[in-house]
């Protein structure tokens, strides 16, 4: 194995380890249910309104961009190899 492939397969491992870590961080959403559609719960509430910056957000823009990396270093390992 050539550096680049064991740098890239540490980068690998490090990524999916804190994807795991990430989501089991997320809570599960508890509107989308029944009760939610029984009782009524209204979606205009100030929690609603300040999403963008609420603990779930910015743990749902992690996982999003550490998958993103994920997926482009998963590319990058399996692919310039077999250009060197």
């Amino acid at each position: 194995m050539s550096v680049f492939e064991w740098i890239g397969a540490i980068l690998l491992l490090i990524a999916s380890v804190l994807l795991i870590i990430l989501g089991l961080m997320q809570d599960q959403k508890a509107d989308q249910n029944m009760a939610s559609a029984i009782t009524g719960s209204a979606n205009d509430s100030h929690f609603s309104k300040n999403e963008g910056s609420t603990k779930e957000a910015i743990l749902k823009k992690c996982t999003v961009i550490l998958g993103i990396v994920f997926f482009v270093v998963t590319l990058l390992v399996t692919i310039i190899p077999a250009y060197l």
